[in-house]
């Protein structure tokens, strides 16, 4: 993609310029990951689509979503890993690098969320979902910044980006794992940026609220209208909302931003509790 091409797309979508910029997404074969790509796509970013391959569907979808964004005039890899095996985090790590020649990004969207009661849930459960979606970003985390910290200019763009969850502020029932999971990534994010800072390395949060796909007025027709009814902005989130809050935290214009978590809810957070 042209400088002359990449900068039209994004001010015509009024997201910030980020050519050049090395990025691995996290689980982006499902809906809220293809949203964040396309948004870094858009601004320019070079991208390496991580997906777990587990099922014929999600190899399908990430197929599907690299020749989208290569028609469009983007550089996107695709890239295979089950990140609950020992080992395969840091190897996807060495993957994105071989496949970008470096990384200045990584956006941590893999995760799982389950739904059982406190009463149901077994051990083996809890350490699935909190090692899915907290143990493996550490472990993502900490090779990437590595590979950082190797790039040579502290003053480049590089950052860690987790997506968290509302969640983590306020839980909904049935979810206390995958809540447990998204406080942690808030508080790891913080901790990271605390001790990475010095190094140049910028780590926050992106928590978003109900996110829209397809399919989920009709199965869940009572969550839906709860959550348009309450939020301050009347709707669901969509894909492309939580992808340019990432490219935001991504860009120049969050240089000085650091250790935050970014709620993209419509407002809900700020709702009264009573």
């Amino acid at each position: 993609m042209s400088a002359r091409t990449t900068t039209a797309t994004t001010e015509s979508r009024g997201l910030p310029d980020l050519a050049g910029q090395r990025v691995l997404i996290t689980g982006a074969s499902g809906g809220l990951g293809g949203g964040i790509a396309r948004a870094f796509a858009a601004a320019g970013a070079r991208l390496a689509l991580h997906y777990r391959g587990a099922s014929r569907a999600s190899s399908d979808a990430v197929g599907a979503l690299a020749r989208e964004l290569r028609e469009a005039g983007a550089e996107a890899e695709t890239l295979r890993a089950d990140l609950a095996l020992p080992g395969a985090a840091p190897a996807l790590i060495d993957d994105a690098v071989s496949a970008l020649g470096g990384i200045d990004g990584l956006v941590n969207n893999a995760g799982v969320q389950p739904v059982a009661t406190l009463a149901e849930t077994t051990r083996a459960e809890w350490d699935e979902v909190l090692g899915t979606n907290l143990g493996a970003v550490f472990e993502l985390s900490q090779a990437a910044a590595a590979v950082m910290m190797r790039g040579g200019d502290r003053g480049a763009s590089r950052w860690i980006t987790h997506i968290a969850s509302v969640e983590a502020h306020r839980p909904s029932p049935a979810h206390a794992h995958y809540a447990a999971a998204k406080a942690g990534l808030v508080m790891h994010a913080r901790a990271a940026a605390l001790e990475l800072g010095p190094l140049g390395i910028r780590v926050n949060t992106v928590s978003p609220g109900l996110v829209d796909r397809p399919g989920l007025a009709e199965a869940w027709p009572e969550g839906v209208e709860s959550w348009t009814s309450r939020a301050p902005l009347g709707r669901l989130a969509t894909p492309a909302d939580i992808g340019g809050a990432c490219v935001l935290l991504a860009s120049p214009a969050a240089a000085f931003i650091t250790g935050q978590d970014l709620a993209v809810d419509g407002g809900m957070l700020a709702t009264p509790g009573w």
